[in-house]
């Protein structure tokens, strides 16, 4: 990957980036990929590759009530909840799945802070719902959005915007600004949630496979 700086990262961290500053610094794309900003994509130029676009989003932090939902607690993650994200997460998706042991690798990353593993309990069942993650790095003051999910039969309740309020109400005062990436063309439309939840910006990234 291009070297990019930390202050180059900092004037516009969606803009000059498909992804987080401390991810950018250890990636390396494969030779049958290519990455590129909306602004600079053609698609006549890219016809040897399959496009899958990603958006990218701002918040500046500002102003960040705590919300609440009735019957819905919010519960910090230990190791011994790990199950609970791997249930949640692959019960959320058709096309990935994680694992328990990918999960507890990435709780050792130098960007893992324990508050950001979050779960929200059903209090009438006491079933885990919903579950968030993020990271935070301490070199750019920067919290990371990186899982958001609810149950199927959850959804349309407010629940995956109270996982993202409580992530930034925890981080308002301590981190400088968030960030947030996913599918644009995802058909749960998680780009409207982050935006109803104060994220902005129209940083779109095309992610190009070579076609076989």
């Amino acid at each position: 990957m291009k070297y990019l700086s930390l202050s180059e990262y900092l004037l516009s961290p969606c803009g000059v980036s498909s992804i987080p500053y401390w991810k950018a610094k250890i990636t390396d794309i494969p030779d049958n990929i290519q990455i590129v900003h909306d602004k600079n994509y053609e698609e006549s130029k890219f016809a040897d590759y399959a496009d899958e676009p990603y958006f990218r989003l701002y918040h500046s932090l500002q102003y960040i009530e705590r919300q609440c939902c009735d019957g819905i607690s919010i519960v910090v993650a230990s190791d011994d909840n790990i199950a609970e994200f791997v249930r949640i997460i692959n019960a959320s998706y058709d096309d990935l799945s994680v694992t328990k042991e990918q999960l507890l690798n990435y709780r050792k990353t130098p960007v893992f802070k324990y508050d950001l593993w979050i779960l929200l309990k059903d209090t009438y069942n006491a079933d885990y719902v919903g579950c968030g993650i993020a990271d935070f790095d301490c070199e750019t003051q920067e919290l990371i959005l990186e899982w958001i999910q609810v149950l199927p039969q959850y959804r349309r309740r407010g629940l995956g915007g109270l996982i993202v309020n409580e992530l930034l109400y925890r981080m308002q005062h301590i981190a400088n600004f968030a960030t947030v990436s996913g599918k644009l063309n995802n058909g749960t439309h998680p780009e409207k949630l982050y935006r109803k939840c104060g994220f902005t910006g129209n940083d779109i990234w095309h992610v190009l496979y070579k076609k076989q």
